[in-house]
């Protein structure tokens, strides 16, 4: 991934927050509100901008799901629409010729009404430290979400609508535990650039190449050392996941070239594989025998879980990858590059991919799954995530439309709910849908 250096509290996706809504506050409200005593302008100002929380109720009402006031400012929301799409600029490592890459991608069917808006709050914050790294979002049932904000892993509960800190990384961070390879004076001041929250365990990576192991019903941080030392050693993802054996392992992806495997227990390192490249994505196939790489290469790879031995080349892409996930069925799985696209992959033949999705601003930056196989989520780098019905050979799609950088997306395990974590210091927010069921009931016959 890019060589990135970010300030303590300045994110890359600033450049692509709401600017046209901020220079309109401006114009119209002067010195943020703050203007003479007879004026009206602190109310209104304070009006446009305070958070508020949208419900299903009250979008359906009309009300604009992040709350944006658009009959309150100059431009409306379809004109704001238009200026994204035309002045977002994808990051792009290698160049592209999209016109090529245009005749190849599936033509699908907008429609799709697979998960509905349920509701959003802007009482949380997400945020991300590097711009290339969105899987910050971490859901562990319907009501239950984990996501990065600031220096703070927060815990949201869509039951009591609270928000409560699980880990702070501001200051020192220091193991109760006594395990092999614990830093006996911790650490100090992370940056967490990925994380990954399963089976009562929340494992995250550091900027520098940091390491937190934390268990959600104690109190304190259990493990932390460092990954690796090197100059450019950002923990680019983590995955946890249980073994052929049925222990459980976690699996993380540095910009070092390595992926290391750990198991949960002692926190051991139990495997080290080195790739030509930097890694910024893995996936273990349901199997646990494969594991999908993708990195700082145009080709992603299927290498051998125990040994890391390259098995099959994917080739296809045009630029780095950042994304990558198994279907539950272990014979499709997917890959998210910076050309913008999503393709889909058979394990059976590998040699050309079977179909090529397509976004609308940029790269394609985080692939879901829902457990049952019947949907796959992608999230582009802002503004859109995309559902594909997996069982109509993903022809239809529902288009999530919002605004603002996306630090994640997460399905709950039961694929009940879908949760977005929006990016942006005016609208920041997390985004909640439901799955829509439909209900067939046979009459009685009498």
């Amino acid at each position: 991934m890019a060589q990135y250096q970010p300030d303590d509290n300045e994110y890359a996706a600033d450049d692509y927050e709401m600017a046209d809504y901020s220079e309109d506050l401006e114009d119209e409200y002067p010195n943020g509100g703050r203007g003479d005593a007879d004026s009206e302008s602190d109310d209104d100002y304070e009006a446009i901008t305070r958070p508020t929380d949208t419900s299903a109720a009250e979008a359906r009402r009309g009300k604009d799901i992040q709350g944006i006031p658009w009959d309150r400012l100059n431009f409306t929301r379809e004109k704001y629409r238009e200026t994204r799409l035309e002045q977002y600029k994808n990051y792009e490592n290698l160049p592209q010729i999209h016109d090529e890459l245009n005749k190849v991608c599936k033509r699908t069917r907008k429609g799709g009404n697979f998960y509905e808006f349920y509701y959003n709050t802007r009482a949380v914050k997400p945020t991300i430290v590097h711009f290339q790294l969105r899987n910050l979002v971490w859901a562990t049932s319907k009501h239950d979400v984990y996501l990065l904000s600031d220096y703070s892993v927060k815990h949201w509960s869509t039951i009591s609508r609270k928000e409560t800190e699980i880990l702070n990384v501001a200051g020192a961070i220091v193991p109760s535990e006594v395990y092999p390879g614990n830093l006996e004076h911790g650490l100090q001041r992370v940056q967490i650039s990925t994380m990954a929250v399963k089976d009562n365990l929340l494992v995250a990576g550091g900027f520098q190449g940091e390491l937190i192991c934390k268990f959600l019903d104690r109190s304190d941080v259990s493990y932390c050392s460092m990954l690796t030392y090197d100059e450019n050693g950002i923990t680019n993802a983590v995955e946890i996941y249980h073994s052929s054996s049925g222990a459980n392992h976690f699996m993380t992806s540095s910009n070092d070239r390595g992926v290391r495997v750990f198991d949960t227990e002692r926190f051991s390192l139990i495997g080290h594989f080195s790739f030509r490249w930097p890694v910024n994505h893995t996936s273990i196939s349901p199997d646990k025998k494969l594991v999908l790489v993708v990195g700082d290469g145009a080709e992603g790879l299927l290498s051998d879980c125990q040994t890391g031995r390259t098995v099959a080349t994917l080739e296809g892409h045009s630029d780095y990858s950042f994304a990558s996930a198994w279907h539950p069925d272990g014979r499709i799985f997917a890959t998210g590059n910076q050309d913008s696209t999503c393709r889909l992959w058979d394990v059976r033949n590998t040699k050309t991919s079977l179909e090529v999705l397509k976004g609308h601003l940029g790269a394609i930056r985080s692939i879901r799954f829902s457990s049952d196989g019947q949907f796959m989520a992608m999230a582009e780098p802002a503004d859109f995530v995309h559902i594909y019905d997996t069982k109509d050979n993903y022809n239809k799609r529902q288009e999530i439309d919002f605004f603002g950088e996306i630090a994640g997306i997460s399905v709950s395990p039961d694929a009940e709910s879908i949760f977005i974590g929006v990016a942006d210091r005016t609208y920041g927010s997390l985004l909640v849908y439901s799955r829509q069921h439909e209900y067939f009931y046979l009459d009685s016959l009498i």
